[in-house]
This record gives C-alpha cells, sequence and structure tokens, in this order.
C-alpha cells in the first residue's frame, strides 16, 4: 500500500538556522554589504502598496525560472548547492565502492544503476514483466487486498505508522484516503476548460504509457482506470477538510474495524501488512475509505487489475526505457506544471539516492559540509525566540489563566532537532545491484516499512527524524512536539553568520518561529505539551481562538493568485497562523536583542527594522509557472511566496511603524482589523 505520510505528522515549511548576538565579524556577507541584496527592490513601488514587490520587484522581473524547474527562489537555490553537494559525495563514492552492504557499495551500485541509461534501454520493458505477471495471476479479492498490501503496488489507501495521538509514547497504524493518479480530486472533477483538458490530457497519457508497455486494448483500458479513478476522487476528502483533525482522527479496534469498510479485510490485509498484532487503527478519511470499499465490490476485479498495472508502470516509468520516462515528463512536468525541460540525469539520481538511501548519504553530507558552530548558533537562537513568544503567551489579553499555564508548558517542553540525527539508519541489509534499477528503488522502499515495524512495538524513540540532513526545509512535529531544522538549511542564502542581526532575526528567526508557531496553531495546538491529542483550552478561550483564526483565513480567501484562482485560507490555515506568529516571535526576539546592544545605526537608509522586514521579504523570494501555481492553490497548505509576506506584515503593527504606512496605502489596514493571535 502507498505509504501514508498523515497531514497531522509534521507541519513541515522552509525553516532555517540561527544568529546569535556575537561580535561584528569583518568578514562581508554574501548578499550585499550587510545581507540583503537591495538590488532586488523596487522602490518605485511604496512599501505600504506591496511589500513584496518593494523588496523583490527588481529580482522577479530580471529573474528567469530555469527551464528545468516548475519554480524558482530563495528554496530553489540552495536546493541546488545541496544538490550538487550531494552529486560530489555520489560520485565519489560510486568511483571507490566497498564490500556488499556497505554505505559505499550501495550509493555507487544505487547511482550507477540509474545513470546507466545504455543499460536500461537495452533491458526494455521486460523488466517490468514479473510485477505484471503478478497482477495477471489475480483471481479474487484476497488476491488484490495482498498486492495493495505488498508496497509494491499502487492502492486506494494509505497505511503509516505514527506515534499514537492518544498515547504519543506508544506507535500505532494511520490509514488513509489515497489512489489518485492526478494531484487531488480537484483535477478529476473541476469543470472549467483548463482542467477539462488536463483530464483530456491525463487520457491520453494513460493509452500512451499502456501502449509504450505492449497492453492490450490500451483506450479501453484508459476510460475504466479514468472511471475509477473519478469515483475515488469524488469521494475524496477535500484538502482543507482533510487537515480537521476533530474529522479525521478517528481510532478503532479490531472489532470496530471489522464493520468498518469491511470489503478490505482489515484483519487479513493488516497481516498481510505485518501488523496482525496491531488492535488499534486511526482511520483518517472515514467515508472515502468506506466508499473505495464499496468499489471493490462493485468495480469489476478485471478494472481493478488493470488499475494496478496502470499505475505500475506510471509510478516506475522513471526506471523504464526513455520513451516512458519521457511520457511521463511531458504530462506530469510539462504538461500539468507548465516545466517545459527535464531535469539533468544526474539530478535525478541524485534524488532518486537521496530517497533510498538517504541518511547514509547524510552522514557523509554532514562530516563533509556542516560545520558544529551551526549548531551552537541555532541553540542560541532557538532560544532567544522562545524567550519571545513566552513574552507574547504572558502578555496576551484573550486567554484565560489555566490555558495560558498549558500554554507555556507546551513552550517550554519544545525538542529542538538540530543539523543531523544523532544516531543513524542502518542500510546494510538492503540488497543493491548496478543491473537492477526497478528492484532497487522497490527493495529500498520494502526496507522502509520493515523499519517502520521494527519499531512499532517499541516506545516511540523520539531521536528518530522525518527528514534527512540534505534537506533543504524544517518542520515541527505536533506528535512527539519536536521542531527540526536539517543540516542544509542552515547555511547562506538564509543565514549568514556575517549579516547584520537584524537580517538573521528577520530571515532566520522569523523562520524558526514559524515552526514554533505551528505548536500553537489551528490544529497544532490540539495537541499538548507532551505531544497528546486532547483538549486543554477552555471553551472561551478557544472561541476566542477561533475568530482571530477565521479573520485570518478570510484575509487569505481574497487573495488571488492567478484569474480566477485564489487562495484557500482553510487549507493553508496552519501555515498563514505559523509565518504570522513567526515574524511578531522573531521581531520580539530582535526587540530583545536592540534592548541588550541599543538602537542599531541607519544604514543604506534603512533603519534596523526595516532590514529586518526586509530580510524577511527576501527569504520568500520565488517564482512559480502557472501549472504550478495552480496546483500549489489546490493541493498545498502553503500560501504562495509573495502572499507569505503581503498577508503576514500588514498584521503586524511594527512593519506599519517601520515604513510610515498610512491610511490610502494599498495594505493599510484599520488596527481593529489587523489580525493578533500571538
Amino acid at each position: 500500500m502507498k505509504l501514508l505520510r498523515a497531514a497531522f505528522l509534521a507541519s513541515v515549511v522552509l525553516c532555517i538556522p540561527a544568529v546569535t548576538a556575537a561580535k561584528a565579524t569583518k568578514a562581508k556577507p554574501q548578499l550585499g554589504t550587510w545581507g540583503v541584496d537591495l538590488t532586488g527592490r523596487d522602490t518605485a513601488i511604496k512599501a505600504g502598496d506591496d511589500f513584496w514587490q518593494h523588496a523583490n520587484g527588481t529580482w522577479s522581473k530580471r529573474t528567469e525560472i530555469a527551464p528545468d524547474r516548475a519554480t524558482i527562489g530563495a528554496f530553489t537555490t540552495l536546493a541546488d548547492l545541496s544538490e550538487n553537494q550531494v552529486k560530489s559525495i555520489v560520485e565519489e563514492v560510486a568511483k571507490t565502492g566497498g564490500k556488499a552492504g556497505t554505505p559505499s557499495q550501495q550509493i555507487g551500485d544505487m547511482y550507477a544503476s540509474w545513470m546507466n541509461a545504455d543499460a536500461i534501454e537495452a533491458r526494455g520493458v521486460g523488466v517490468i514483466a514479473p510485477y505484471l505477471a503478478r497482477i495477471d495471476a489475480v483471481t479474487d479479492r484476497a488476491g488484490l487486498l495482498k498486492l495493495f498490501a505488498s508496497n509494491e503496488y499502487f492502492a486506494p489507501i494509505g497505511v503509516g505508522i505514527l506515534p499514537n495521538p492518544a498515547n504519543p509514547k506508544t506507535y500505532i497504524a494511520g490509514v488513509a484516503q489515497s489512489g489518485l493518479g492526478l494531484p487531488n480530486r480537484d483535477y478529476y472533477l473541476k469543470e472549467d476548460a483548463k482542467f477539462v483538458g488536463f483530464r483530456a490530457a491525463y487520457r491520453k497519457y494513460m493509452v500512451d504509457i499502456q501502449t509504450l508497455a505492449g497492453l492490450s486494448d490500451p483506450e479501453g483500458r484508459a476510460d475504466r482506470i479514468m472511471a475509477l479513478e473519478t469515483a475515488i476522487a469524488t469521494a475524496h476528502w477535500t484538502p482543507e477538510r482533510s487537515r480537521d483533525l476533530m474529522q479525521a482522527l478517528n481510532p478503532m479496534d479490531r472489532a470496530k474495524l471489522r464493520t468498518f469498510a469491511p470489503q478490505f479485510d482489515w484483519d487479513t490485509t493488516l497481516a498481510n501488512l505485518g501488523l496482525g498484532a496491531l488492535q488499534t487503527v486511526v482511520i483518517q478519511q472515514t467515508t472515502a475509505i468506506e466508499a473505495a470499499g464499496k468499489m471493490l465490490d462493485t468495480v469489476p476485479l478485471s478494472t481493478w487489475k488493470e488499475y494496478l498495472s496502470y499505475h505500475f508502470i506510471r509510478t516506475n516509468a522513471s526506471s523504464l526505457p526513455k520513451a516512458f520516462d519521457e511520457t511521463n515528463f511531458n504530462f506530469f512536468s510539462k504538461t500539468l506544471r507548465d516545466q517545459p525541460v527535464q531535469r539533468d540525469r544526474w539530478k535525478r539520481g541524485v534524488q532518486l539516492v537521496s530517497a533510498g538511501l538517504g541518511e547514509a548519504i547524510g552522514q557523509l553530507y554532514v562530516e563533509r559540509t556542516y560545520p558544529p558552530s551551526s549548531s551552537v548558533k541555532m541553540g542560541e537562537l532557538i532560544a532567544d525566540l522562545r524567550a519571545s513568544l513566552q513574552d507574547r503567551i504572558n502578555g496576551n489579553q484573550w486567554m484565560d489563566a489555566a490555558t495560558k499555564t498549558q500554554a507555556l508548558a507546551k513552550l517550554a517542553a519544545f525538542d529542538p532537532m538540530i543539523g543531523y540525527p544523532r544516531k543513524w539508519v542502518d542500510y546494510s541489509s538492503i540488497d543493491v545491484k548496478r543491473d537492477d534499477l526497478i528492484g532497487n528503488t522497490l527493495r529500498a522502499r520494502k526496507f522502509q516499512w520493515t523499519l517502520q515495524l521494527s519499531r512499532l512495538p517499541k516506545p516511540v524513540d523520539k531521536s528518530l527524524w522525518g527528514m534527512t540532513p540534505q534537506t533543504v526545509n524544517a518542520y515541527y512535529s505536533p506528535l512527539t512536539n519536536q521542531i527540526v531544522f536539517p543540516a542544509a538549511i542552515l547555511q547562506p542564502p538564509f543565514f549568514d553568520p556575517n549579516a547584520d542581526p537584524a537580517v538573521n532575526y528577520g530571515a532566520i528567526g522569523a523562520v524558526i518561529g514559524h515552526e514554533m508557531g505551528h505548536g500553537f496553531d489551528d490544529q497544532g495546538r490540539r495537541f499538548d505539551a507532551e505531544g497528546k491529542f486532547r483538549d486543554w483550552w477552555s471553551k472561551d478561550t478557544a472561541a476566542k481562538y477561533q475568530l482571530r483564526a477565521d479573520a485570518l483565513g478570510k484575509q487569505y480567501d481574497a487573495i488571488e493568485v492567478l484569474p480566477g484562482v485564489k487562495i484557500n485560507g482553510k487549507l493553508t490555515m496552519g501555515e498563514n497562523i505559523g509565518d504570522l506568529s513567526g515574524v511578531e516571535t522573531a521581531y520580539g526576539a530582535w526587540r530583545r536583542y536592540v534592548a541588550k546592544h541599543g538602537e542599531p545605526k541607519i544604514v543604506d537608509g534603512l533603519t534596523g527594522d526595516q532590514r529586518f522586514f526586509m530580510a524577511y521579504a527576501q527569504v520568500w523570494r520565488g517564482k512559480r509557472r502557472e501549472g504550478a501555481v495552480r496546483e500549489q492553490a489546490l493541493t498545498d497548505p502553503h500560501s504562495a511566496e509573495f502572499a507569505r509576506v503581503n498577508g503576514v506584515v500588514r498584521n503586524v503593527d511594527a512593519w506599519y511603524k517601520a515604513f510610515n504606512v498610512k491610511p490610502g496605502d494599498k495594505m493599510y489596514l484599520p488596527p481593529e482589523a489587523r489580525v493578533k493571535i500571538w
């Protein structure tokens, strides 16, 4: 079954390193003279009319998205750097080789299995014949369910292992809706001409990819699979409903499971997954999973087999001869996301190896690129941000004393994870072969599931990471109450030890504050200091919180990203609250710094506070192709880059004062309309 990555496991956002109140250094910052690229500004646009354009407008005009990407910005700049660093590691290791089962052998052989395109071409489509034969051999629903549970085949539900929301010291399994080839339900159901075109292109893709594989009746198969996926999509919950934990956390014991979507034969399915001893499962989108179960009765077995064969080919297309890879790219990247050119093969190879052997590469990456001083500086900044957020909670006028006490306890219990895991995953049991690309990817996937199963009977291990060190990102996990900052993000352009302190507080400080803010966003707030899902809020305080959250949601609902396409304020609620609380918390930390060190001098005509907000806006430089903008609006809990700036600062009083924003300016909100949460 498709591995579940439940929405409540981790709120992920671009996040960053630390700054200290250390003595100034003579070394030059990477950007500009003090840490911000002022050449990217468009000073013809007033800060109060469009702050993102004021800070980034010239950068946006002069910057082109690389033809092999759907986006560009601060994030992709650092992702490219990390990718090149990993490439040098992979290629060096690939040359040296090593004993079977060692990281060098596995990394080298997996990369070689991908890079040898001539060998992939020579082996042809025959490499998938054994996997398709297993599907052809299915004669009943039991056989179908066995393939769903194999981790090699696509399925209408996903299963994963996570800390138990009712007792986060133990693990439990979760089940969620799945089963679509297009990005989400809207791509099947919207009647706009654009989506009608997407569906026509998707059907053509189905025909083409199955024709390449030599399957019979590709036209008829495409129609039947499309009808099945449309039925699945119709039953799917919307993204905003799926992130509502009050609806999406539904623990069921074995007795209840036997009457819930019984077509999935949960006793057998769980046993097939290696979960036979588990007595309780968390079901997420209940009605969608029930509907998928009913389809096991109403949709012919032959159609389900066609569905499995198609998705096996689709999900492994990049590991097949060039015609499959190009057909896959042309639809999913070029048609859906408007990306004109396929990424270089080595870049995709680096991604493949990082996905399969992530921490094996991560260990080498950390040894070669990550200075221990970054962890020290990160810890110092987190402490400063924690003190600022504590001040904001203590000064909060809408919280009652009992709820405030619980909030402070949760803040005190935050567990920062910086740079890299303190113990590494051992991949030695994976059999990696230089001449078996598909086998390598499937065995690596199976290993990940086996690794999760091995942890299930044990207490939750809070030292484990959900990202590799070479990943340019960060996250907050409500079930473990941890904020996690991989090594790859702890470097320029997001953090520069030689930059002006205001810059580091406004850039990385705001993003660290964002991750802290996830602990108190509209869903994260429902978990206590230990990560337990429980209502620790008084009824009156919760109602006051919801009023503020709803007001913020309405602001984002009004932001248009494409003609007729607006941000979904409910879907993006958690990230928007994280952004707002991150800036407010970071600004409080910055003013703490100023109180200790004195008001900074004006530099390049900008005050310290102005430099703080300019740095924040620079972090969210970004451009997307039209298709990528559309997909983000429909599927992504993060708002568009410009909205992550403008949607936030117009609610922050200090921004108005810093840039003298007045009534009549386009972004101006009267004080009573500004949302204040944390």
